[in-house]
């Protein structure tokens, strides 16, 4: 295996005097898509927002590109090249489409930067240029979620990590925003995958982890993680 782009090694976060995630480990390399699964309430999106800084880690390191990070400030990860799209899109409703994508460029400087990314967004989203005027409270839950991905990709990321990106979706939206995050893959994005359908995003990740409780409970190949006992232990009650 490469060089991990992201490493997160044996990390252990709290809220209040309640254990959330006990000697979590995982590691990411460029250019791989990485799933974490989960029932509710295991500790997936705690582990992204420890990765994010907004959630404070114990015990344990967070290394990105080999330089740690546990500790910094959001907005400082943020410009290291770690974007993170939450569960629950979090637009400004109010605002056209346009603008709600261009806020996530706030770290960029260059005028031409900006243009590029957006019309990337526009490429990979036609919709959403066709809708740039509208408001983003008048979009349907497929498309807000579309807005909300553009808008982490804004920023050019290193590393994207989406929080349950098909949550509340229709089946039909669900494979939209998931065939999404496919061509995001073939362009070569690193990305760090939340996902509530959980065949769907082993069907598109190199590998995975399960976590159970705020544990690991297994890890591996994607394909392999399918045809596990534990696996179907986890997901499928057997």
């Amino acid at each position: 295996m490469n060089q991990p782009l992201l490493q997160v090694e044996a990390i252990t976060a709290r809220y209040g005097s309640i254990p959330v995630l006990h000697d979590i480990s995982l590691t990411v390399v460029r250019g791989e898509t990485v799933c974490v699964l989960g029932a509710n309430g295991a500790g997936k999106s705690t582990l992204l927002r420890a990765v994010m800084g907004s959630q404070r880690v114990m015990t344990g390191r967070i290394l990105f590109q080999g330089e740690e990070i546990q500790g910094l400030r959001s907005e400082e990860i943020v410009r290291r090249g770690i974007i993170y799209v939450p569960e629950g899109k979090m637009l400004f409703g109010p605002l056209p489409v346009e603008e709600n994508l261009l806020l996530g460029a706030y770290i960029l400087r260059d005028q031409k930067t900006i243009q590029r990314n957006l019309a990337f967004v526009y490429r990979l989203f036609p919709r959403l240029q066709e809708r740039k005027d509208q408001p983003a409270s008048t979009l349907s839950g497929g498309e807000q979620q579309m807005v909300a991905i553009g808008r982490g990709l804004m920023s050019n990321p290193q590393l994207l990590m989406l929080d349950e990106p098909s949550l509340g979706l229709a089946p039909l939206l669900v494979d939209e925003v998931l065939d999404t995050v496919h061509r995001l893959k073939e362009q070569g994005m690193t990305i760090l995958l939340v996902e509530q359908s959980v065949r769907e995003a082993l069907d598109l990740a190199d590998r995975g982890y399960v976590l159970q409780t705020g544990r690991i409970v297994t890890q591996g190949p994607a394909k392999e993680l399918l045809q596990s006992d534990i696996f179907r232990s986890v997901f499928l009650g057997i």
